[in-house]
């Protein structure tokens, strides 16, 4: 990564030209001059309020965003994951893989410096392959955050069942998820969101710390810390799709990448997103190798899944308290960026797409509402933790984080030959990259598919909306 700086000044096209800006629904509203001539006082001061509205985001917000997107489920699934690879290959693959994150979300906001104009993921497909693309993409985010959403919903229900301890059919749970997800996405600026990020953060600092301590001190009072059976190795002989879960399931924790186009489309100075994606990729790496680690160490195999339900009954209730928020705001924040993408299409050149209407915010309403009900038919048609986030990474995060950026980066920003001396080891990188990706995408859709149809043979998990405990 080293000496491949040459490519992190790559702030101007490369290969892109004009002609290959995204078409269609790619390139934001505003009136030109006739237009403008057009539009009456009041149409005009909507507009001007609707720019200043979307256009608020710093760096350090960027990274707020950006931690409420990521530093969430992903660090609750990384014990169970450690379980199942072993000490030594779950610390290299959290290092690796945030590593690799890093890079690539470098390459995305390189592309959107590029081509200011593109706002969301779509319009980057566009501008690979033309409008098939910027469909394509277009639905595979919408998808990626609806499933994101759900997994929240479906997170929620654990934490609310445990919390009360209550025998109450989870389907109730569920429905109470989603509502608070539904009223957590009413907001549409992401720079309004923006302060609930410390509160998310806090949230899954403590909840973390709580776990980790908690589990430390049971540890040393029962066995003692000697007898705790982790291993640097994985044990007992784990089965292709286990190990492979484990691997998209730290996969998921470093998915932040999807959404950063959005977000860099608010930020009144874009070219500050280094600043954020360092920020974010050390403190994630950090965080997710100390969680695993620390917490494996403490209780071995037995490590349960979100992490939280290892630091015992009291305790745990007390953790998935304090992580509620991270929960819930995380949740909200997916649901937005999708609700925007869809609102701004559909009123793309109509001051309604702002949101400072009464038509914007009654349609706003009813499709934060839709998204929130599919979200949570998602949850119960999938009610396990760590397969729902694997299908997630296999599906969607392989690509926006993984394979996609790579062939961004060799068809959109890359400067000469990618054989000449300066782009030949950038080339080499990009290229594995771009395998991992694929493999993720085969193997961790394989792996889950595997083991739901296992957990439903043997009646590990409950059935899909039914009032069973969830898992």
């Amino acid at each position: 990564m080293g000496s491949a700086t040459g490519m992190f000044d790559a702030n101007q096209p490369g290969n892109g030209s004009e002609a290959n800006k995204p078409a269609g629904n790619s390139t934001a509203w505003l009136p030109d001059s006739k237009e403008s001539d057009a539009l009456n006082d009041g149409e005009q001061q909507i507009i001007e309020a609707g720019e200043a509205k979307y256009h608020r985001l710093g760096w350090r917000g960027l990274t707020i965003m950006l931690i409420v997107e990521a530093i969430g489920l992903g660090a609750l699934s990384i014990p169970s994951a450690f379980a199942s690879l072993g000490m030594v290959a779950g610390v290299l693959c959290c290092v690796g893989i945030g590593l690799i994150a890093i890079y690539t979300s470098y390459v995305i906001g390189q592309v959107k410096l590029a081509f200011p104009a593109v706002r969301h993921y779509g319009d980057a497909g566009a501008l690979l392959m033309g409008s098939f693309g910027s469909e394509l993409f277009t639905a595979m985010l919408i998808l990626q955050l609806i499933f994101l959403t759900g997994s929240n919903c479906l997170t929620g229900t654990i934490a609310l069942r445990h919390i009360t301890d209550s025998g109450i059919c989870s389907i109730i749970f569920s429905v109470v998820s989603a509502v608070i997800l539904l009223l957590l996405s009413i907001p549409s600026s992401f720079a309004d969101m923006a302060f609930l990020g410390y509160i998310d953060f806090a949230s899954i600092v403590a909840a973390i710390g709580i776990t980790i301590i908690a589990t430390g001190i049971r540890s040393t009072n029962s066995t003692g810390l000697d007898a705790v059976d982790w291993s640097a190795l994985p044990q007992g002989d784990p089965s292709f799709s286990d190990a492979f879960i484990a691997i998209t399931n730290i996969v998921f924790a470093y998915t932040f990448a999807s959404c950063l186009f959005s977000f860099m489309d608010e930020m009144h100075t874009p070219r500050d997103f280094t600043k954020s994606i360092w920020s974010l990729g050390i403190l994630q790496i950090v965080i997710y190798t100390v969680t695993g680690a620390t917490i494996y160490a403490f209780v071995g195999q037995d490590v349960q899944s979100p992490a939280l339900l290892s630091a015992g009954n009291l305790v745990s209730k007390v953790a998935f308290g304090i992580a509620l928020p991270v929960i819930f705001i995380s949740g909200a924040i997916c649901t937005i960026v999708a609700g925007r993408l869809i609102h701004g299409r559909i009123y793309e050149k109509s001051v309604t797409r702002y949101i400072n209407t009464t038509k914007g915010w009654i349609t706003w309403l009813v499709l934060i509402t839709v998204l929130t009900i599919i979200s949570w038919v998602i949850a119960e048609a999938i009610p396990f933790f760590d397969d729902l986030l694997s299908i997630i990474s296999a599906l969607f995060t392989s690509g926006f984080s993984f394979y996609l950026p790579p062939i961004m980066w060799f068809v959109l920003i890359r400067k000469g030959k990618w054989y000449s001396k300066e782009n030949l080891l950038i080339s080499i990188v990009n290229f594995l990259v771009f395998i991992f990706g694929l493999v993720v995408l085969v193997g961790g859709l394989y792996s889950s598919i595997q083991d739901i149809r296992n957990n439903y043979r043997t009646g590990n998990v409950r059935g899909a909306f039914s009032c069973g405990a969830v898992e």
